[in-house]
């Protein structure tokens, strides 16, 4: 069974990976014998994380190219960068996302509405089709996008965020159905509540966490590592036959 979840030889591309979710899902690809690209917007945090997994594993699986994933350009570096080093992409994963307010949507401006859809879906968009070429044309490749259960419901407080998430399921669905033919595969992750940074707002408030954990069946919130698992098997021959689907992992939260 092991062989269904190796990596060596791949080469994958995570956005925001370097901390929370984004960087766990480095850490095990490589681990399962992946090259990874740790990129974010700023170069250290990207280095050092990648340091870090090279210093784990052993060998040289991880570098750091730093990029703003709502400038084009950047991600074009990026996936050229991706190149140069390696010599091919075989895996992408959206991780990076942004969520600029936190309320309701009559008060949310313009300009963060805004944000919120280019980082959360158009970027993810710019990248796919920057690396997908070059996976259909070896009829091989994976694409993960990183979404939330959000998606799948409405919110209070965070509803321009949950909208960009749903749109990312839909986003999927589509490229799944482009790419299948030549054995690109597509799908989403997504998480319920994570104790990441990107978090903060929902799990340090007390009673948002308390209401949260109560309806969840494991009753407790995720940690990077619970997500990071789901997008291995994505990534390796043991998801060969799965494309177009979310893949929920909330503890169980919207199973009660």
């Amino acid at each position: 069974m092991a062989n269904l979840f190796d990596l060596t030889g791949k080469t994958a591309i995570i956005t925001g990976s370097s901390r929370g979710i984004g960087k766990a899902i480095a850490h095990r690809l490589a681990e399962h014998g992946a090259n990874v690209v740790v990129s974010s917007r700023k170069l250290d945090a990207c280095q050092e994380a990648a340091d870090e997994i090279n210093k784990l594993v052993g060998r040289t699986a991880a570098i750091a190219v730093a990029a703003n994933i709502a400038v084009k350009e950047a991600l074009q570096n990026l996936v050229d960068e991706t190149n140069k080093a390696f010599g091919k992409i075989d895996i992408v994963v959206c991780n990076a996302a942004s969520n600029p307010y936190f309320g309701p949507m009559a008060g949310i401006t313009d300009e963060q509405f805004t944000k919120v859809l280019q980082n959360n879906i158009i970027s993810n968009h710019w990248l796919i089709q920057m690396c997908a070429p070059q996976m259909r044309a070896r009829k091989d490749g994976s694409v993960i996008i990183i979404s939330s259960i959000g998606g799948l419901k409405g919110s209070p407080v965070i509803g321009a965020y949950d909208i960009s998430k749903a749109a990312d399921m839909q986003l999927a669905r589509n490229l799944a159905a482009e790419f299948g033919g030549d054995n690109v595969r597509v799908n989403t992750i997504a998480p319920g509540l994570v104790k990441t940074d990107f978090a903060k707002a929902l799990w340090e408030n007390p009673e948002i966490l308390k209401e949260w954990t109560g309806r969840s069946a494991l009753k407790r919130i995720g940690e990077p590592d619970d997500i990071a698992g789901m997008a291995v098997l994505l990534a390796s021959p043991a998801g060969s036959f799965a494309t177009g689907q979310t893949y929920v992992l909330d503890g169980g939260q919207t199973a009660i």
